[in-house]
């Protein structure tokens, strides 16, 4: 044999492949993720709104954000250049999730925490971009805030990253 011709076990492994990676396909086609809901359910009754409610409420922007798991645009909030000491609070229910003491800047565009505040937020895992990835939201009114990833700084080597309109700064 050249050392062109394939050999009867590289012919049957290459065929294998290409048929394993066909049933994965077809697979994937026709078994779709689940569907996230928009937004998380409230934990506390007060803050288990109507649509509408909300849209009273919320801006817009803070809408599509905190109510369909929208994201803002990256660069355009004015939270990603605070400085100042504060807490970040919901801007669907005033909720305060992050202290100032735990933001950095991330440089990916959005105000960016290392931590949140205790019992503040909680996780589901969201497959909109096919891949899994853990989507955090309030833990009173279900707002949905961001996405937390596996890069960021110490001590928890966590970054939230979370949407500006859907944060509300009160300084200290």
């Amino acid at each position: 044999m050249t050392a062109m011709t394939p050999t009867v076990e590289q012919w049957l492994l290459s065929r294998r492949s290409l048929m394993v990676a066909m049933a994965a396909s077809l697979f994937g086609v026709f078994r779709a993720p689940d569907r996230v809901l928009a937004a998380s359910k409230a934990s506390d009754a007060a803050w288990d709104l109507t649509d509408a409610d909300w849209k009273k409420r919320l801006t817009p922007e803070a809408y599509s954000v905190l109510r369909k798991e929208g994201t803002e645009r990256p660069f355009t909030s004015a939270l990603n250049n605070e400085k100042r000491t504060g807490t970040y609070h919901c801007a669907g229910c005033d909720m305060p999730l992050f202290s100032s003491n735990a933001k950095f800047d991330s440089g990916t565009g959005w105000p960016s925490f290392f931590e949140p505040l205790p019992g503040a937020i909680a996780t589901k895992v969201d497959f909109k971009l096919i891949v899994p990835r853990t989507e955090y939201h309030c833990s009173r009114c279900g707002g949905h805030q961001g996405h937390v990833f596996n890069d960021g700084p110490r001590p928890t080597g966590k970054r939230y990253c979370n949407n500006g309109v859907a944060l509300r700064f009160q300084p200290a």
